[in-house]
């Protein structure tokens, strides 16, 4: 503590050791003894206004004419003032800073105890092997978000960001020197050549290489983070965004990929990873990969039991219910990595993945299907759909094998696959209806049983998983509890119905003088009915010489899916 001692005993404080180092004037330094005095008496905290009244003349306030140099000895980063949180110093007013609390800031203490801040790195020798390197590489991610953090509290010119910056230059320096004097190739060197990378997207490869080294779903991953690691001021930033964009050499190479999630605030949060090869390619250099992990439309082929289902739709491009969409948005929002994390610390959260086991409930063509593909898009998962009705099987005992042999090979499919999918389970009526009571017949025994297992398996399953049904009205109470959303898929209002005719109908064909959209949608119709009801109309039109859309075709096609409607749809009455 010699140099503590000596600074705050000093009564000519330009003779103290660590005087040169703090780069101010004597009275500026002056501020910073008595500052130091007060904290080794046991004062942490000590008033501004305490600091200016006892050390300058309190005659008609002239103490506040005082108040530039306090801040400026705040800008340099040798007191922290502890009233502002995450304000930046040079963003907080004069007088505001008259009611802060200070304290000596962490290099002040440091310098304090050590009697310098200059940074002194051991000799240049060779790298031993590629790990050696990377923990250089990663003190040099580290610096430069501590970087960015303390560019949060302090100005640009900052002693303190000057220090890191200059501690950056000779790490950086190092790095390259110990290179020159290295005999063995270091693999991560040897692929920054191969790929062309400059230095930003090297820094962005090695940010990432070191979150997965840690183990952990950290900042690193974070778009904005990446960003600032590689930006020195706002300009920059926006343009470093393009290295992370669709179209970006990592990414177009194949080199990183990012998952999109709806996050809890309604935005979109992107979190950035090495793909599965380079990660291999970097850590076990000489290992080759014993499991691979294939695209699922490849692992497909191999069965018959699924089907892989391509969304080309997000949520936000299928018209719903508002009612329904809204549900649909607060599911998103419950899945997000960053709720299951919250989730997971309060203990309501065992396994490794986020799981929703969800319910689509409504009368057919209210779009529940085109739903849940639109769901798997937005979240980014491909989708495989079972179709119950195949489950049926004419020999006692099967059906049950068969209900095990969905769950079986879709967790078999999962463990291979790069990314995880969902399941749905189209008509899932069969499965979720009322079980019977009472002794029954051979073939309710068997559905009772069938059920019984599906039961089973959705308790423990672990994942997405998706029912649709036309009726839950009869759906057996013991499901119902294990399914944690059911979302109802009501029949489309006449609003919505213009939106579908408008989305459905051919854009690049002809229609009559006159054509209009909203006679069609005044007909209560499901999207599904619209649907069939444009394809049929086509089919009529294509065959004419004169290819013209009329009202009255698809007049017909109304009347033709209402008049074999159970649904007791609206009568026809209109005339053309």
């Amino acid at each position: 503590m010699k140099y503590l001692i000596d600074f705050i005993e000093k009564k000519d404080v330009q003779k103290s050791k660590i005087y040169k180092h703090l780069k101010c004037t004597a009275q500026e330094a002056k501020l910073l003894q008595y500052i130091c005095r007060r904290y080794v008496k046991g004062d942490e905290e000590i008033s501004a206004l305490e600091v200016l009244r006892d050390n300058f003349s309190k005659g008609e306030y002239l103490y506040l004419q005082q108040l530039p140099m306090l801040k400026k000895i705040m800008d340099m980063g040798w007191l922290t003032q502890l009233s502002f949180g995450q304000v930046k110093t040079h963003e907080v007013s004069l007088l505001e800073i008259l009611n802060a609390s200070l304290t000596p800031s962490i290099a002040l203490l440091r310098l304090l105890e050590e009697g310098s801040l200059e940074i002194s790195l051991p000799d240049s020798k060779p790298y031993t092997d590629h790990l050696e390197y990377l923990q250089d590489q990663f003190d040099v991610v580290t610096l430069l978000h501590n970087i960015a953090t303390f560019k949060q509290n302090y100005t640009e010119n900052s002693l303190g960001i000057g220090r890191l910056k200059n501690k950056l230059n000779l790490l950086t320096q190092r790095i390259q020197e110990r290179l020159k004097v290295t005999q063995e190739p270091i693999i991560v060197e040897e692929f920054f050549k191969e790929k062309e990378l400059d230095e930003r997207e090297q820094r962005i490869f090695l940010a990432l290489l070191k979150e997965e080294y840690s183990g952990g779903e950290g900042v690193f991953r974070e778009m904005n983070t990446l960003i600032e690691l590689i930006s020195f001021d706002e300009y920059e930033k926006i343009k470093n965004r393009a290295l992370l964009e669709e179209g970006s050499k990592l990414i177009t190479e194949e080199i990183i990929d990012y998952e999109e999630i709806l996050n809890m605030f309604g935005g979109i949060s992107r979190s950035f990873y090495l793909r599965d090869g380079i990660m291999q390619q970097i850590i076990h250099p000489k290992k080759k990969k014993k499991v691979t992990k294939l695209k699922l439309d490849m692992l497909i082929k191999e069965q018959d039991l699924f089907e892989y289902l391509k969304p080309t739709t997000t949520l936000d491009d299928v018209i719903l219910h508002p009612k329904t969409k809204e549900v649909l948005h607060t599911l998103i929002k419950q899945v997000d990595k960053k709720v299951y994390k919250k989730l997971k610390s309060w203990g309501l959260k065992g396994s490794k993945n986020i799981d929703a086991r969800i319910i689509f409930y409504g009368v057919a063509g209210t779009g529940k299907t085109m739903t849940a593909m639109s769901l798997a898009k937005t979240l980014k998962r491909p989708i495989l759909s079972f179709d119950c009705s195949k489950i049926l099987s004419m020999y006692v005992g099967e059906s049950e094998k068969n209900v095990r042999k969905i769950f079986d090979d879709f967790k078999s499919l999962s463990k291979k696959a790069k990314v995880e999918p969902i399941l749905l389970l189209n008509e899932a009526d069969q499965f979720l209806s009322s079980r019977t009571k009472g002794e029954g017949s051979s073939a309710d025994k068997m559905h009772n049983q069938m059920q019984n297992i599906f039961l089973e398996q959705i308790e423990r399953f672990e994942g997405i998983l998706i029912a649709t049904t036309n009726l839950l009205g009869n759906i057996d109470k013991a499901f119902s509890r294990r399914f944690n959303y059911k979302i109802e898929f009501k029949k489309p209002n006449k609003k919505q119905r213009v939106r579908l005719w408008q989305n459905m109908l051919p854009q690049n064909a002809d229609y009559e003088e006159g054509f209009e959209i909203e006679m069609l949608s005044s007909y209560e119709l499901t999207g599904g009915q619209i649907n069939l009801i444009i394809k049929n109309s086509a089919y009529k039109v294509a065959i004419r010489e004169e290819s013209i859309f009329m009202l009255e075709d698809f007049v017909d096609e109304i009347a033709r899916e209402l008049g074999s409607s159970f649904d007791g749809s609206k009568s026809m009455g209109f005339k053309v």
